[in-house]
């Protein structure tokens, strides 16, 4: 008889992930007389207690309006919250100036669309997204070129689910104004070279905007690195609540960008007719800003950066490793995207010959697998792809090989259940 292969190990002990696993209430969740094995943190990440308390706080000791009342409450919340920010800014090698709060990574993405976008961009101009784009890293542009009469070019995904460089290099040499990539592809996985990009896209006179919200959650990201003009994630999926994402940009892009939405908070004077400007980054933060939530994703990035992102990336990986491999053999299953699990962020998408996913996500579910199902906001790549929807499970820093187990448990049931 064939000896099976030794199962990859996390890289952390036993004791260490127990105490992860125990910062999430939720998990404690049964289904059907099954536990909850939470696969679909791509989409949303589930929330560490650290995060709730730090949230409950604020609305049971600190409830007050931020940079209006000077009485203690006040400060202290206002504290609190620009804490979180300068906290984010330096986990991520920004500055507190050049980092924007917004209501998620959709809005960062329309307010450089609106802004920057409608200051540079022109008939005639070009504008370079890429086939693995999220629609929130689509939509604003084809937006944008439409009123403006500009052309949207897509850079191609080979076949092993990599970016096309030397396409890249061709819609160059159009001298596009605007260069738009996915840090990690909500699909495929695939960690894009993104300092590269950036670099031949600077070389070619154009600006560069990034999608982290896969990326921040699971690799150390190094913005200053990394050398975008923007880049944008979103709170919730990196362990922070729903309502929050931001927006990094380049200091002297932002002070000429004009101001995206305007009310209070964003002046520096109101006179009959006309209106100036208050200091970045209020500027882009109109109103009354989301308070509660930043201290919540402020306390969500002191808690990964605690773990390391160097421990989250090591530990995630091994997990994907594992799952490449025990998903692989399943007849029928064809897995999208990089084979290897260097290659690839924390999530699989594949698909079951003779199974729609949902059938899959939903027979799954009842026994407490929760994966997502569908076409991942991303319908351009799938048509790439050649389907119409994917499975795709994601993992988290909670994730075990125990849910990789109730994975490949789940999907010999869906087999069994559709005769397949």
């Amino acid at each position: 008889m064939a000896v099976a292969p030794e199962r990859p190990q996390v890289a952390v002990a036993p004791e260490q992930l127990r105490d992860v696993v125990a910062e999430f209430p939720v998990l404690r969740r049964t289904v059907g007389g099954h536990p909850l094995t939470y696969l679909d943190a791509a989409a949303t990440s589930q929330t560490p207690q650290r995060v709730i308390d730090a949230m409950t706080r604020y609305y049971t000791d600190v409830r007050a309006s931020i940079h209006r009342g000077v009485y203690p409450l006040a400060v202290e919340a206002t504290e609190l919250f620009e804490g979180a920010r300068a906290r984010i800014a330096e986990w991520l090698r920004s500055t507190p100036e050049e980092t924007i709060f917004t209501a998620n990574a959709t809005m960062a993405i329309n307010l450089v669309a609106y802004t920057w976008g409608r200051q540079h961009v022109g008939a005639g101009d070009t504008v370079v997204v890429t086939e693995m784009e999220h629609h929130s890293d689509i939509v604003p542009w084809q937006l944008l070129c439409a009123e403006r009469d500009a052309k949207l070019r897509y850079v191609r995904v080979s076949d092993d689910g990599h970016l096309d460089l030397d396409h890249l290099d061709e819609l160059l040499t159009e001298q596009p104004k605007l260069v738009c990539v996915v840090h990690i592809s909500n699909v495929l996985g695939t960690i894009n070279p993104v300092a590269e990009i950036a670099r031949r896209a600077h070389a070619a006179g154009a600006t560069v905007l990034v999608d982290g919200s896969q990326a921040v959650p699971q690799i150390p990201v190094d913005l200053a690195e990394l050398d975008a003009d923007f880049y944008a994630w979103t709170g919730h999926k990196a362990y922070g609540p729903t309502g929050i994402g931001v927006l990094h940009g380049r200091r002297e892009l932002l002070e000429q960008m004009p101001p995206f939405i305007g009310g209070g908070h964003m002046i520096h004077e109101v006179r009959d007719q006309m209106s100036t400007w208050t200091d970045l980054p209020w500027k882009f933060e109109a109103g009354t800003s989301q308070i509660a939530e930043a201290i919540g994703l402020g306390a969500a990035v002191a808690w990964l950066s605690e773990l390391g992102l160097e421990w989250v990336r090591e530990h995630e990986q091994a997990l994907v490793a594992d799952a490449l491999e025990r998903l692989a053999p399943i007849p029928g299953l064809a897995i999208q995207g990089p084979t290897s699990a260097a290659e690839r962020g924390s999530l699989i998408s594949f698909t079951l010959a003779g199974a729609h996913p949902h059938d899959v996500g939903e027979i799954l579910g009842r026994r407490g697998v929760c994966i997502r199902a569908g076409h991942h906001c991303a319908q351009p790549l799938m048509r790439r792809l050649g389907v119409g929807a994917t499975s795709r499970a994601s993992f988290a820093v909670h994730s075990t090989a125990a849910d990789i187990d109730h994975l490949v448990e789940g999907l010999a049931e869906v087999r069994r259940v559709l005769a397949l």
